[in-house]
């Protein structure tokens, strides 16, 4: 069973000698059936960039997959840009 309890990821990766700005987002949400969803936007900065939507049965499962986009992201060279909305600590701002 994993530990994590980010709900809400922000993730970038610059690298101004090739042009590249992008960010990529992962965020476990609830859906209206009960499952739980865990949605990815990505794309270049600035931009409207795409947004795919994974649905699990539980919320360990969606933890789980993002946990492993996270490590994925991060071994392409994604940083983390803001820090994560804890599951009870999140004030939005």
């Amino acid at each position: 069973m994993s530990e994590l309890t980010v709900q809400y990821l922000v993730l970038e990766r610059r690298d101004p000698a090739r042009n590249m700005a992008r960010f990529y987002v992962l965020t476990i949400e609830p859906t209206l059936f009960g499952d739980t969803a865990l949605v990815r936007e990505w794309g270049r900065l600035g931009g409207r960039g795409r947004r795919r939507l994974d649905l699990f049965d539980g919320h360990v499962q969606a933890v789980e997959a993002l946990e492993s986009w996270l490590r994925r992201k991060t071994r392409r060279g994604y940083v983390q840009r803001h820090s994560s909305c804890l599951e009870r600590t999140c004030n939005p701002a």
